[in-house]
């Protein structure tokens, strides 16, 4: 059964809610929740500055996670939603992982490894190609990124506003 928008959507609004928790603790705030069955069985926010570990994606977390929760590496029938298109590392997570769906918010032209930069999963030498779906409540991820890096690179601007 295809998945609709609105269903899409619906999981998104969780993995903005990890991805305010990223925010809180002073990371990038991207946020990724993995789901089967109707069911989110694994969570992740950027931790890279907590952990001081750069493979501490949101995504990487939550693949962890759902591989903990399900008890396999492999997570076929698993969608996972992301509120940043993935980068090359954690494309090729969920192509490792056996992910079947990848549906990201915003679109990432510096590092987008789901069709922006590279597109990972088009790869016909690897064994596995996730169906994806792209923008899906994009202004909404793509504006709290955008606000904290404006808020990084310009805290006077910030509070001059205020």
């Amino acid at each position: 059964m295809a998945e609709t928008w609105e269903d899409d959507a619906r999981w998104m609004e969780v993995a903005l809610r990890e991805a305010e928790t990223a925010l809180e603790a002073g990371e990038t705030p991207v946020g990724a929740v993995v789901v089967t069955e109707g069911r989110v069985v694994g969570r992740g926010s950027n931790r890279v500055e907590t952990l001081n570990d750069p493979t501490a994606h949101a995504e990487i977390v939550a693949i962890g996670a759902a591989a903990e929760d399900l008890g396999s590496w492999r997570l076929p029938g698993c969608t996972i939603f992301v509120t940043l298109e993935p980068c090359t590392m954690c494309a090729g997570a969920v192509v490792l992982a056996r992910i079947d769906r990848v549906v990201f918010g915003a679109y990432d032209p510096k590092a987008g490894a789901c069709g922006s930069v590279h597109d990972v999963f088009r790869v016909s030498a690897l064994n596995h190609h996730p169906d994806v779906r792209g923008g899906v409540l994009e202004d909404r991820c793509g504006d709290l990124l955008k606000s904290f890096f404006t808020k990084l690179r310009n805290p006077r601007e910030v509070e001059n506003r205020r």
